[in-house]
């Protein structure tokens, strides 16, 4: 099947990316994500074939090392521009041309690509593949389709595989297109901490419009931590947000503010996106990253991810708690403590218990 909705129960991860069928999940869920269909890895692949690319793909990836950079942009050069002189099979074209004309007034979509080994809980491939903002029309719509099946030959992408051992032959690229939300506040929202590792927290960064220039790093948005299981925002430090990004035919216009002082969202607001984060990753069973959007006052879900830099929590029971405290650690003495330094310094001990009381010796 080339074109799926976010309805259907036949996406896959084969038929429709990590984000893809994140999506497709999530809107089964009952979660309010933006109106939407997947382009699956079969026109991908079509796409490929009619173009008698598979030999010479194969042979671009052929000796590469993920350490040589230089060697990995030529040969994504030559791969994409190959690609962006393609032609499309009809029955793709067809097929991508009677899903966007069933979104009345065929409105702005923003083009996003999903691929097969993406969104994975043991691998991020995220920011590797190309996305496309504010794209109107079905002219435009089938460019930015064609862009983003080459993303999967991005240099970055390619030396992440080969870093990975993931066979280059096994992976396909679908793309979600997926109605514009003119964002009024968007950003990302971590269900756990991925600085200290905590469970119990929930991150939010947030700035005004659309949140590609967050996620780019063009802006400095405000960041509240909430403590998830008290449902209390436990701080709030707000950027400087100078740049806002408005939607607009052709990629959004860049608007110049001054909103340092200026919360871009409520504390209410706050809150209910902690909620929706803890609702996620219920259904994920694991710690989300997750792009949302504010419009006209309703709260849409972007994308979801698992996080994947957090420390692994322990399978054995902590039941008691134990703490261990490493003296040498303390004292600066890294390496192994000789056994006549262990005696010395229980000895130590022992003699201080002796203030308080507690009678022991270097043994006990």
């Amino acid at each position: 099947m080339l074109v799926f909705s976010f309805e259907s129960p036949d996406v896959t991860l084969e038929t429709a990316g990590g984000k893809g069928l994140n999506l497709a999940r999530l809107t089964r869920a009952g979660f309010a994500v933006p109106r939407g269909f997947i382009i699956s890895t079969e026109a991908y692949r079509a796409f490929v074939e009619a173009n008698r690319w598979l030999s010479f793909i194969g042979s671009a990836r052929e000796t590469l090392s993920a350490e040589d950079v230089s060697a990995l942009e030529k040969r994504s050069a030559q791969i994409r521009a190959a690609f962006s002189v393609g032609a499309m099979p009809e029955e793709v074209e067809s097929a991508i041309r009677a899903a966007y004309q069933e979104f009345p007034g065929t409105p702005p979509v923003a083009v996003r690509s999903s691929a097969t080994a993406e969104d994975l809980p043991d691998l991020s491939f995220a920011g590797q593949q190309d996305t496309y903002l504010n794209v109107a029309g079905e002219e435009e719509l089938l460019k930015a389709v064609v862009s983003c099946w080459s993303s999967l030959w991005t240099a970055r992408a390619i030396g992440y595989r080969l870093r990975n051992r993931i066979p280059q032959e096994d992976v396909a690229l679908a793309v979600i297109v997926q109605e514009m939300v003119p964002s009024d506040v968007s950003g990302v929202m971590f269900t756990a901490n991925p600085l200290t590792g905590l469970r119990s927290e929930t991150v939010i960064d947030a700035t005004f419009g659309l949140g590609e220039a967050l996620v780019s790093g063009q802006v400095e948005p405000d960041h509240y931590v909430v403590n998830t299981q008290m449902s209390v925002i436990r701080s709030k430090t707000l950027g400087a947000k100078e740049l806002s990004t408005r939607s607009a035919a052709g990629g959004g216009v860049e608007i110049r503010q001054e909103a340092s002082a200026q919360q871009a969202l409520t504390d209410e607001h706050i809150l209910q996106l902690a909620e929706l984060g803890r609702s996620i990753q219920k259904e994920y069973g694991f710690p989300q990253d997750i792009e949302w959007a504010f419009a006209a006052g309703k709260l849409y879900v972007l994308q979801a991810r698992p996080i994947t830099s957090l420390y692994p929590i322990p399978e054995e029971s902590l039941d008691p708690l134990k703490a261990w405290f490493s003296f040498g650690a303390v004292q600066g003495m890294l390496q192994p403590l000789t056994p006549l330094g262990q005696d010395s310094i229980r000895l130590v001990l022992a003699g201080a218990a002796a203030l308080f009381g507690i009678r022991l010796n270097h043994e006990t």
